[in-house]
């Protein structure tokens, strides 16, 4: 089913498919933390083996059905009611919802929480929002990952991102050939640290797939890092 995207708001709601949680962050530095989740809608890639289409493939889904528009007050209130002190805010792309999405992260960071924020690394962060989110979980999309068409890297915005001193950089990796794609990459923007994620929504594949990884990714002096909802859930959504 298709519908047109409805034009992004500017008038304090946010675009959200869904906040679950508490649960454990799955990947990156802080796998394994308790955390809740804030998944906001739209993103301005159509990566086919993205793992959440619900959020912008309107070939396959009445978007409408999947999104809820709400104040960042709500947003706020339902992720304050619950314990975990770390809060993922992932998508879609957040970085479409700059303006409402850093009054979000302001909302959470003074009520003493420590905001994340996953991003495909395409939009530059503002000053405001770096300053009230504790890190970006940047993951450039590759060439084996990202849609025909595509514009996957944007060079200004992952430095926009080296610059805040507050960015990771983590690579689904679906094979051994992407290694030298990321390494350039690395070298031509500086991006460090680095953390090599494989793909998948099956645990199974998963653990293959890490063990496949590891020693090429010990080999470049990366970070490797699982998916820990996948090895628990398989690909549950809301875990």
């Amino acid at each position: 089913m298709t519908t047109s995207l409805p034009p992004l708001v500017s008038d304090g709601r946010l675009l959200v498919a869904e906040v679950f949680g508490p649960t454990f962050q799955g990947e990156g530095p802080s796998a394994g933390q308790q955390a809740m989740f804030v998944r906001l809608s739209r993103c301005n890639l159509r990566c086919p083996g993205c793992d959440t289409p619900y959020t912008w493939d309107t070939r396959r889904y009445d978007l409408r059905e999947h999104t809820v528009v709400t104040s960042v007050d709500a947003v706020a209130a339902q992720v304050l009611a619950s314990s975990p002190r770390l809060v993922v805010i992932t998508g879609g792309e957040p970085l479409l919802q700059q303006e409402n999405l850093t009054a979000l992260a302001d909302r959470l960071a003074a009520a003493g929480r420590q905001v994340e924020i996953e991003t495909n690394g395409t939009i530059a962060p503002s000053p405001a929002l770096t300053t009230v989110v504790a890190r970006f979980n940047v993951s450039p999309k590759l060439l084996s990952f990202a849609a025909t068409g595509d514009r996957p890297v944007n060079g200004e915005a992952l430095a926009a991102f080296v610059a805040t001193g507050r960015a990771v950089f983590k690579f689904v990796v679906s094979g051994p050939g992407d290694f030298d794609e990321i390494a350039g990459l690395v070298e031509r923007y500086g991006l460090a640290p680095v953390w090599v994620m494989p793909e998948g929504t099956r645990s199974g594949l998963l653990v293959a797939d890490l063990r496949a990884l590891a020693d090429e990714t010990l080999r470049r002096g990366w970070n490797l890092t699982g998916r820990l909802h996948v090895l628990l859930w398989e690909d549950a959504r809301g875990r």
